[in-house]
């Protein structure tokens, strides 16, 4: 799985709202949310979009200015997404062209709402496909480019369920044990089998909200023969049991 690819699983329009809004003065911008400039211009935490820009936020963000956009908001995601969503800024505006603006502008909001989701979704990956491409350097994009520890990072993702061990992983990596140990903690954060259990933690979380399968089928699926194990680890991670996760993550996926 690429970076960019694990940037945006599980981030997708579903039920969106694609509306026209008009930016007037001053005004609280919430939510995941793309706006799509097709006029005028809005400045954003510092950073000014005009036509054909698009803006991305998350939370609660101040925007100023005059223009007309194309907006949605993603409101359900689910705990891997949330983990790597959180790399993204607060606020940020990938460029666009007069072509841009008036596609934009073009655009109807009164089409089929599987339509405008997917045009939604479209114009989110564009839009993070710039930035991505602009901010790699740094944080989990840094770590995730890596030659060390990309591979150690796209190995864990893809197979949650192998018994990962350090030395194995080093193994995937071409280094020794205290080089990616060392290398993996100072780019991610924290040690390699620390991220290990959080990231099969956060698998398991959307497979129990978004599945009717069994604990114990869920903990084999992130690497755990032992479903007692499992729950221990995932209390620990969580708070709560993977039995009331059915619920609570249902409710916050």
């Amino acid at each position: 799985m690429e970076a960019f690819d694990e940037l945006l699983r599980g981030v997708r329009a579903d039920g969106a709202g694609v509306r026209r809004v008009e930016v007037s003065g001053t005004q609280v911008l919430s939510g995941l949310t793309l706006y799509a400039v097709a006029a005028g211009e809005m400045s954003v935490l510092g950073e000014t979009a005009k036509a054909g820009d698009i803006v991305v936020v998350q939370g609660s963000v101040a925007a100023e200015g005059h223009a007309s956009v194309v907006s949605g908001t993603y409101d359900a995601m689910g705990a891997v997404a949330r983990r790597l969503t959180a790399v993204l800024p607060d606020a940020l505006v990938a460029p666009g062209s007069d072509e841009c603006a008036a596609f934009y502008d073009a655009v109807g909001t009164g089409a089929p709402g599987v339509v405008t989701d997917r045009l939604l979704d479209w114009l989110m990956v564009c839009a993070l496909r710039e930035w991505f491409d602009r901010a790699h350097s740094t944080g989990w994009m840094a770590a995730r480019a890596d030659v060390v520890v990309g591979p150690v990072l796209q190995a864990m993702h893809a197979s949650p369920a192998r018994a990962w061990t350090l030395a194995l992983l080093a193994k995937e990596a071409g280094v020794a044990r205290t080089t990616l140990a060392t290398r993996f903690a100072k780019l991610v954060g924290v040690p390699p089998l620390t991220y290990l259990t959080d990231w099969r933690m956060a698998v398991a979380a959307d497979l129990l909200a978004e599945s009717s399968a069994t604990v114990a089928s869920v903990a084999r699926q992130v690497g755990y023969a032992d479903a007692f194990g499992f729950s221990a680890a995932f209390k620990r991670v969580h708070g709560f049991s993977p039995s009331e996760c059915r619920s609570r993550c249902a409710a916050t996926a």
